[in-house]
């Protein structure tokens, strides 16, 4: 139960910071204002400050696909992936929520979105499906392979919290334009369901399955041996 609290508070943190930087500080102007830039870091910040408040806890996932990495690479149980994916599917739709609560009180200027992810015409870049699917597949990959990688045995893991929000600022600033970046379907999932945004819910297919997919290979990259640390 201990590591199930863990994960949805870092999972609510997630997408309340994250999700709040793009619709609170992306609604400002001049001062108050923040570009990609500024929600990038809300976002590897987030995770910097979970991994070291709740990772000696449950590890700090606070995400599905790093849970499904996890597991295929041999380091947790399938019944603790089970709770871990509910606490942080819960804790995206609660993080989802407060945001919401939070914009229901601006008196002009929000159009009642929560952050969500997409592609295609009128979003952002206005990317196609299959850019948006190689951008997030091939980002959740290299993200589960600098997770998987400073995790473990051998690594610096003190310097692991550190690492692991970085790499997701860097997958933020190249991918923001393309699909708002998940690499995480828990964080799709919550803005999506709170918004009740029809599009938004009918694109999280993809922010669930290329996640997946990307997780999948580095996770079994590291099962296999190919990027596990020589022992010494």
């Amino acid at each position: 139960m201990k590591k199930a609290i863990a994960e949805f508070i870092g999972t609510f943190t997630l997408v309340l910071f994250g999700c709040g930087a793009a619709v609170i500080a992306g609604l400002g102007t001049g001062p108050t204002a923040i570009d990609v830039l500024g929600i990038a870091f809300a976002f590897g910040l987030a995770i910097v400050t979970m991994a070291y408040g709740i990772g000696p806890v449950s590890g700090c996932h606070v995400n599905p696909a790093v849970s499904f990495g996890a597991l295929l690479a041999g380091r947790m149980t399938t019944d603790d992936f089970v709770r871990y994916v509910i606490a942080q599917v819960l804790g995206a739709i609660a993080g989802a929520a407060v945001l919401y609560l939070i914009m229901s009180g601006k008196a002009a200027g929000w159009n009642g979105g929560l952050g969500r992810n997409g592609w295609g015409p009128g979003y952002l870049g206005e990317y196609s499906v299959v850019s948006a699917f190689v951008f997030e597949t091939v980002a959740t990959f290299l993200f589960l392979v600098c997770i998987l990688g400073v995790t473990q045995k051998g690594a610096p893991t003190h310097l692991a919290g550190l690492a692991i929000g970085m790499a997701l600022t860097v997958i933020h600033i190249v991918g923001i334009n393309v699909t708002g970046v998940s690499v995480n379907p828990a964080r799709s999932i919550g803005p999506a369901l709170v918004s009740g945004n029809a599009v938004a819910i009918g694109q999280l297919w993809l922010f669930i399955a290329a996640p997946l997919i990307g997780a999948a290979v580095a996770g079994l990259l590291f099962k296999s041996g190919t990027l596990a640390a020589d022992e010494s």
